[in-house]
């Protein structure tokens, strides 16, 4: 064994069993979170269209998502990886100061008057959202015993699919209840559901950070800590080697990513044009009736989201996390292929329960696999690593999908949601080539086991 081999070994620390109301609380904050998130899905596109966005422009003005993630989530788990304060723990600074950068960008971005501040406010909610988001991942794996890792990971679609439901339902309440605008001709209803947000976000990490101690370091962990060079450059090195050392079975997961991750954005980019086109005039009043709707459309498949969050946790232990996951990207697909063709927008309601479905997979169950493939001195690096396999598809992604809409799809957003039903499907494949590491018992791994050995 080499010397890295032993500084990255898997540490053998029984974990205590956590009671569901405590595991519920600890992910509280993802909530916020994941409203924030759904307030880009939903309502940042049509606010570059308020301020006069190009549609054709859409997937290079959401640059943002993917390069704040591909720079920021690696770097904050190597950093996180290597903290710790007794007064402040490990993963929690990190997502509370992100918590706090969403709550101000979301408070701001309705106020924006030219469509330069709102990409810059679209970087800046992006960087802290993903500031927060990956010592979230981490400390599930942090705190939970192996037998809970999928009541934890799931907790977190749980409260993913509630965070965006709001976010959705949101767009469409107050659509009906609140009138007006501001001078850029951004409504008032959407501000509304901005400013919800702002409180959901800081509110909820709070309740989180307050109530779910970090388990300390060991003696023999500290000393390690504190031997390790702290920094940009060690943090960056340490993501190298990370990567280099990856686990075959986790390259394999990258590539399902790929697929999966480039066909949810071409979904997110398009559903509201595709709904505009197929179901509503082609008016102004009609371009905001299609967004209202796509509030409710998207709500509708979180809902299903955290409806069966926790049902996936027996399917995946029984059947296993493989076969669940590519189950569920399938039903994604099908449904995704049906909305164009669908004659109204209520029947749209149907085939998106496979969406909302695949959605409380694609959050969750992978990270199942994932935690069992790497060891836990190095879960933080690895889950930014993770992220990096999410937002390196949708950099592809911004900087493909126009010339692919405009070559093969014929300007048509309703194909390019054909098309990400095909990429889905594609991903759904690609699970059944990966060997479903095994379980493990209730410590961080066997010990003395090196990175990817199973």
């Amino acid at each position: 064994m080499t010397a890295a081999d032993v500084q990255h070994t898997s540490v053998v620390r029984t974990k205590p069993l956590m009671s569901m109301q405590s595991i519920l609380i600890m992910n509280l904050g993802f909530f916020g979170i994941q409203y924030s998130f759904g307030m880009q899905q939903t309502a940042v596109n049509p606010v570059y269209e308020f301020l006069g966005a190009n549609p054709h422009d859409l997937p290079i003005l959401n640059l943002a998502g993917p390069i704040t993630g591909l720079l920021i989530q690696p770097l904050i788990g190597a950093l996180s990886d290597r903290t710790w304060s007794p007064r402040w723990g490990r993963r929690k600074p990190f997502f509370l100061i992100g918590a706090i950068g969403c709550s101000l960008c979301l408070f701001l971005f309705p106020f924006v008057t030219a469509l330069w501040m709102a990409v810059l406010l679209l970087w800046l909610l992006d960087a802290s959202n993903n500031t927060a988001m990956e010592p979230y991942r981490a400390f599930i794996a942090d705190k939970l015993p192996p037998s809970q890792l999928g009541k934890g990971f799931l907790a977190q679609s749980f409260f993913t699919g509630l965070g965006i439901t709001l976010a959705n339902l949101s767009l469409f309440v107050f659509q009906k209840t609140i009138s007006g605008a501001t001078e850029a001709g951004i409504p008032y209803w959407v501000v509304g559901s901005f400013m919800l947000g702002a409180v959901c976000s800081i509110g909820s990490v709070l309740i989180s950070v307050l109530r779910t101690p970090e388990i300390p370091p060991s003696e023999e962990e500290l000393r390690a800590l504190r031997a390790k060079k702290g920094g940009l450059v060690p943090a960056l090195k340490e993501i190298g080697e990370a990567i280099v050392d990856m686990p075959p079975q986790f390259r394999k997961l990258a590539l399902v990513y790929f697929f999966q991750w480039y066909g949810m954005v071409c979904y997110w980019q398009f559903i509201a044009l595709s709904i505009a086109k197929e179901f509503f005039p082609p008016t102004q009043e009609g371009k905001e009736e299609a967004v209202a709707w796509t509030g409710l459309v998207n709500g509708w498949y979180n809902i299903i989201t955290f409806s069966v969050a926790f049902s996936l946790v027996a399917f995946a232990k029984r059947r296993g996390a493989k076969l669940v996951h590519c189950i569920c990207l399938m039903l994604a697909a099908i449904g995704l292929l049906i909305v164009p063709s669908m004659s109204n927008q209520y029947l749209i309601l149907l085939p998106m329960i496979g969406l909302g479905i695949a959605w409380a997979s694609i959050m969750g169950v992978p990270y199942i696999m994932a935690v069992r493939m790497i060891p836990s001195t190095r879960f933080g690096v690895y889950m930014g690593i993770i992220n990096m396999m999410i937002v390196i598809p949708m950099l592809i992604q911004s900087v493909t999908f126009g010339w692919v809409y405009s070559t093969f799809l014929g300007d048509d957003p309703s194909n390019a949601i054909r098309f990400a039903a095909a990429f889905l499907a594609a991903a759904g494949l690609l699970m059944l080539w990966i060997k479903e590491p095994r379980n493990v018992r209730d410590v961080d791994d066997v010990a003395h086991m090196p990175m990817g050995g199973h």
